[in-house]
C-alpha cells in the first residue's frame, strides 16, 4: 500500500474525476443529494465502488472516508466523510444503511492510485 495517498484524499477525488466521477454530492436530510441537480437519493440508489480511508497527518483522530459512487441512474460521483471522532453520524447511519450486495468487492481500489 503507498501511504503517501492514504493522506491526500485531494489526489484521488482528482483521479477519480479524471474517469468521469465528477458529480458532487452533499448530504443532508437523511439523502445524499447531487448539488447540481437537487436529485435526493436513498441508500437503495447508491452502490459504492471504492472506498478509501485516511488518518490525519498531524492528528491520528482525524479521520476521514471517500466514497466513490455510482447511483441507479448512472450518475458517477465521491462523498468525502469524516469518521471516528469526527463522525457525521447521520451520514454515516445513511452509508450504513446501503444495501451489502451494493458495495464492490474491491473496497479499495490501491492498484488504481493517481499518478504524480
Amino acid at each position: 500500500m503507498d501511504n503517501n495517498y492514504d493522506k491526500h484524499e485531494i489526489d484521488y477525488i482528482n483521479h477519480y474525476q479524471g474517469k468521469g466521477y465528477c458529480c458532487n454530492f452533499l448530504f443532508r436530510d437523511g439523502r445524499l443529494i447531487d448539488t447540481e441537480t437537487k436529485y435526493e437519493y436513498t441508500p437503495e440508489e447508491i452502490f459504492i465502488v471504492a472506498e478509501h480511508r485516511y488518518e490525519g497527518m498531524s492528528n491520528p483522530d482525524d479521520l476521514s472516508i471517500l466514497y466513490v459512487i455510482e447511483t441507479a441512474n448512472k450518475i458517477k460521483g465521491t462523498y468525502l466523510m469524516g469518521y471516528g471522532p469526527s463522525a457525521e453520524l447521520e451520514a454515516a447511519e445513511f452509508f450504513k444503511d446501503i444495501p451489502k450486495e451494493q458495495f464492490s468487492e474491491i473496497k479499495n481500489i490501491n492498484e488504481d492510485k493517481p499518478n504524480h
